[in-house]
């Protein structure tokens, strides 16, 4: 696959490296509750400049060589979602490329061009790329595709509109005359690109809504594929880290005396608060940085526990929170009915995707080049620069296919370590972080406590009251995006609801956790909030004597769309059906990326509280699903992801130390223990939702009122406490 400096080296060639997208490209709105300016929207964008060697450059996404082959620049990563194939089906689509021409290359790293529209800079995450994308994207094709016809017109003397386009061919009917996009490539680019071109009418997609295969799968089953870290460079050395182990602690002494006589090793080099062993290869540096002897000055966090973080955080939901949406009169709402009170919590998360933390970096004097794998290029590129103490424009982004992301490489700090430790030499360092060291200095998914007051009147939920207690990730990682005391994704999922509650109120509490770095994990907002209230919907459907799936119904008069899951759910889960003692199913109804999704997990319990994953049905609603078969794989390893966190995750603190340290104590479900999993796509004509993260919020309060109805205990904390659900035990 081709890289971003392949990239650049071909903008330079062709002169387009400066390119704009099209005026349309980011009239879409902003797709948050707020407003902050994208550099990448301008007023007026830049022409195209006349490309060389006949290659047809029409904007920032497309170019067409003289051959035909098209190539398609992706403006997000691929981390295993699918989304180059997605991205790039949708470009084709409006373009009518020839879908067995089609390759795609790695966007370098510029905001200007490649800014992903929610956020205003190259980012990938949130499950945005599609719902971000998908009008830029449509635009960009159908623009490109209209220049062709009018470069055929011109050359067939017609009028554009008695010209067709379909598989990289312009046709005109009336003479039979046809040519290929590599035809027209040199004249196409002299062309103006025409505003507002209209875009295909659902009713006529060839691409979209077709289960095409991945792109990307070729490769990565012939171990062809490069991830960020399988590069390799000439003369390049490996270098492998100890951070100190406690949060907020420094490098106090080092004695290198025994490592350095280790064969292979090059250099030990010491930061603020890392050591790193330079070798030859992995093993030697594995051995030297072994052979250390470092004293650490561990600071003031020495004696932090997860105890401590947990009353901290206890502690602060008492407190008023900011108002996140409020509607109608919630303390007239709670002064009458049948009151219900809960409190829910989830632990801090590691992400420990199957590629290790890693960068290679070649820190020259006057020049900073990377190869590794981000969902934030620019960024990346823009902290390289301050740590290698360059201009911006000295630091070269190669960035690859990403083994796992799910939030950890939104941020930069492995990049900066290995910066750091790249400057102490002169040739290409490879830094690789040992799983140990990935897990216990991660960027966590935060703790969270939520607070729901509710009252029921009429088997109805009358008034809804909730609280939210955690970090504010958007604070520190989009400042614009904090505003009057609200992390928006703190409270995604929670001030937008599907259910017909009258007196609604949500308030947010910022609490960050004593010294412990937070982040997005896979999920983001949704994880804590769909889990919250839909754990407090059975509890609720249960004091109100209803069925669950009943309950819910009752109360969806105005969400259609959730309503339509929830039923079909039901339905193919066999909702209802008697099922055998300590055997239950639990349901789960959520929109959140925009998309609405039912789950019914069937559990069973033994009677030592362990638990069998029997059967899991889902139905998405996600708009117009741009390739089915990457839906259905998103569901089903996003149910996997968020059940595995459920039954086994947390990260736990002692003594300011992270205690779990690889899979053997931090658990990843294994195949044997994976249920049967049936995921329907309804068929839909609404614009596309997101898909990446839906599943994982789905799983674990499924899984939980499948063990509250098998067992009639409402646990209210994960991960899952077996001796609570043993025969015998009361939550």
């Amino acid at each position: 696959m081709l890289t971003a400096e392949k990239l650049r080296q071909q903008d330079s060639a062709d002169g387009i490296s400066r390119r704009a997208l099209l005026t349309g490209g980011l009239a879409t709105g902003f797709l948050l509750a707020f407003h902050l300016p994208l550099r990448a929207a301008v007023n007026e964008p830049e022409q195209p400049k006349d490309a060389t060697d006949g290659k047809f450059a029409p904007n920032a996404f497309i170019r067409i060589d003289e051959s035909g082959q098209t190539t398609l620049i992706m403006p997000q990563v691929e981390m295993g979602q699918g989304i180059y194939t997605s991205i790039s089906m949708i470009l084709a689509e409006e373009l009518d490329a020839d879908w067995a021409k089609v390759a795609v290359l790695h966007a370098p790293p510029n905001d200007k061009f490649y800014a992903n529209p929610v956020f205003g800079l190259q980012a990938t995450g949130g499950s945005t790329s599609i719902r971000a994308w998908w009008k830029p994207l449509r635009a960009a094709g159908a623009s490109a595709r209209a220049m062709l016809v009018q470069a055929a017109a011109v050359q067939w003397q017609v009028e554009p509109a008695s010209c067709t386009t379909s598989k990289g061919e312009v046709l005109h009917a009336a003479s039979g005359r046809k040519l290929g996009y590599g035809e027209l490539a040199l004249a196409a680019q002299g062309e103006t690109a025409p505003k507002d071109v209209p875009v295909k009418d659902p009713k006529d997609f060839v691409y979209i809504g077709q289960p095409l295969k991945r792109l990307d799968t070729p490769d990565k089953v012939n171990g062809k594929v490069v991830y960020g870290i399988d590069a390799i460079l000439p003369n390049m050395k490996i270098a492998t880290v100890a951070a100190c182990p406690v949060f907020g602690g420094k490098v106090g002494k080092v004695d290198d005396s025994a490592a350095v006589k280790i064969p292979g090793v090059r250099k030990v080099v010491v930061l603020e608060d890392t050591v790193a062993v330079i070798g030859d290869h992995m093993w030697a540096a594995k051995k030297g940085l072994e052979a250390l002897k470092i004293e650490w000055n561990e600071g003031p966090n020495a004696k932090l526990g997860t105890k401590d973080i947990w009353q901290h955080l206890r502690a602060a939901i008492e407190k008023d929170g900011a108002v996140a949406k409020s509607v109608g009169d919630i303390a007239k709402g709670l002064a009458s009915g049948d009151k219900f009170e809960a409190s829910f919590e989830l632990p801090f998360l590691a992400h420990a995707s199957m590629e290790p933390i890693n960068a290679t970096v070649h820190v020259r004097p006057d020049a900073c080049e990377i190869w590794t794998g981000t969902q934030i290029m620019t960024r990346v590129q823009s902290e390289a620069a301050k740590a290698a103490g360059l201009p911006v424009d000295k630091v070269i982004v190669n960035n690859h296919l990403l083994g796992g992301g799910f939030g950890r490489k939104l941020e930069p700090d492995m990049v900066i370590t290995a910066v750091k430790i790249a400057k102490q030499v002169g040739y290409p360092v490879k830094v690789i972080w040992t799983r140990e060291e990935d897990i216990q200095h991660d960027v966590y998914r935060p703790v969270y406590r939520d607070q729901v007051t509710a009252t029921l009147v009429d088997g109805k939920v009358a008034a809804w009251k909730y609280k939210i207690a955690g970090s504010a990730v958007i604070a520190r990682w989009l400042p614009p995006a904090f505003q009057k005391g609200v992390d928006i994704d703190a409270v995604d999922a929670a001030v937008e609801t599907p259910y017909d509650f009258s007196n609604f109120h949500v308030e947010y509490v910022r609490a960050e956790p004593p010294a412990v770095p937070t982040g997005f994990w896979r999920g983001v907002g949704p994880n804590n909030n769909v889990f919250a209230f839909e754990c407090a919907m059975d509890e609720l459907a249960r004091k109100a004597g209803k069925d669950p799936v009943e309950f819910r119904r009752s109360m969806l008069t105005k969400s259609p769309r959730a309503l339509a899951v929830l039923n079909l759910t039901a339905e193919k889960s066999g909702w209802g059906e008697k099922l055998p003692p300590r055997v239950g199913r639990g349901v789960c109804l959520q929109p959140s990326f925009a998309s609405f999704l039912a789950t019914v997990v069937e559990a069973e319990i033994d009677d030592i509280g362990e638990i069998v994953l029997r059967r899991v049905t889902s139905v998405v609603d996600t708009g117009i699903a741009v390739n089915p078969d990457t839906v259905k794989a998103q569901i089903e390893g996003g149910l996997i992801f968020g059940l595995t966190a459920a039954l086994y995750g947390e990260i736990t603190i002692d003594k300011g130390r992270v205690q779990q340290s690889n899979f053997h104590d931090y658990r990843m479900m294994r195949i044997n223990e994976t249920p049967k999993i049936e995921v329907t796509v309804v068929k839909s004509g609404e614009a596309p939702g997101g898909i990446g993260e839906a599943g994982v919020n789905a799983g674990p309060p499924a899984l939980r009122n499948a063990i509250y109805a098998a067992t009639g205990v409402a646990l209210r904390r994960l991960p899952i406490d077996r001796s609570l659900i043993a025969v015998g035990k009361k939550a």
